[in-house]
């Protein structure tokens, strides 16, 4: 029914309501409902965690410099070194063992940290350390302006480096779905350049989102590297000139796309 709806134009949001609408009059989906809109428990950061802007000022001492320790210097100058700000969202270290070589990203709705990810900044595994509620959408806050687009990718450095969200994994989850779509914007993914990103693509087309499979120029392989190689500007045009609704024309993009 969903397909049939959206062959006949009916505005996803349009749809989305009606599902919710259908699942309502039903009272033996209860539990359903309350998986497409999800609630969200307030989470603690790990122990000691301080934001980056706390820090600084902390760490100040009385001559104007800095007392600056080597781990944390060393995570700001990762951040940097991948085009993103330090002082652009509010991220945490700890200088606890496990956790010194990591930036530590909260992940925020409606003002609230209900989760988090640390990222090491280095080669220690795993890559990421996560405190994670299902169905959360990484940078929600952040999209309530008057762009046109939300830009969807599956890693929250890829979402912070143009402003997009996350979704912090390859499969999409219904809640998810329903949060972007609530935004009232079009969303559009542009998926990692293998396996799992093409099972993602073939969930978004379902959903009714667009897509988007860039020509990076050679040695570029997801929007962050883009970022870096090419600015901010210059990655989102890419991005949004490959933007396509069309279900045919992305599958015939994709064959390409997943085997360069």
């Amino acid at each position: 029914m969903n397909k049939f709806m959206r062959d006949l134009n009916i505005p996803d949001g349009t749809i989305s309501q009606l599902r919710l609408e259908a699942l309502r009059l039903d009272n033996n989906n209860t539990a359903e409902i309350r998986s497409i809109i999800p609630k969200f428990d307030v989470r603690a950061l790990p122990l000691d965690a301080i934001s980056f802007e706390e820090l600084t000022t902390f760490l100040k001492l009385p001559d104007g410099d800095y007392a600056v320790p080597t781990k944390f210097a060393e995570s700001v100058a990762y951040l940097v070194e991948r085009k993103i700000d330090p002082f652009d969202y509010p991220f945490y270290w700890t200088n606890k063992v496990g956790f010194n070589n990591r930036i530590i990203i909260p992940f925020l709705y409606k003002g609230e940290i209900v989760g988090w990810t640390a990222r090491a900044i280095n080669d220690a595994k795993p890559k990421y350390l996560s405190e994670q509620q299902p169905g959360y959408v990484f940078n929600l806050d952040s999209q309530q302006d008057d762009r046109e687009f939300v830009i969807v990718s599956e890693g929250p450095f890829d979402a912070l480096s143009i402003d997009g969200c996350a979704l912090l994994g390859a499969e999409i989850k219904d809640s998810q779905n329903w949060l972007l779509k609530q935004l009232g914007k079009e969303i559009v993914l542009v998926p990692d350049k293998d396996a799992a990103g093409k099972a993602t693509l073939e969930q978004a087309l379902e959903f009714g989102w667009g897509v988007s499979m860039p020509d990076w120029p050679e040695g570029i392989k997801d929007i962050n590297d883009a970022v870096v190689k090419l600015g901010k500007l210059a990655t989102l045009w890419l991005i949004v000139s490959a933007k396509e609704s069309n279900n045919l024309k992305i599958q015939l993009r994709a064959k390409k796309w997943f085997n360069e």
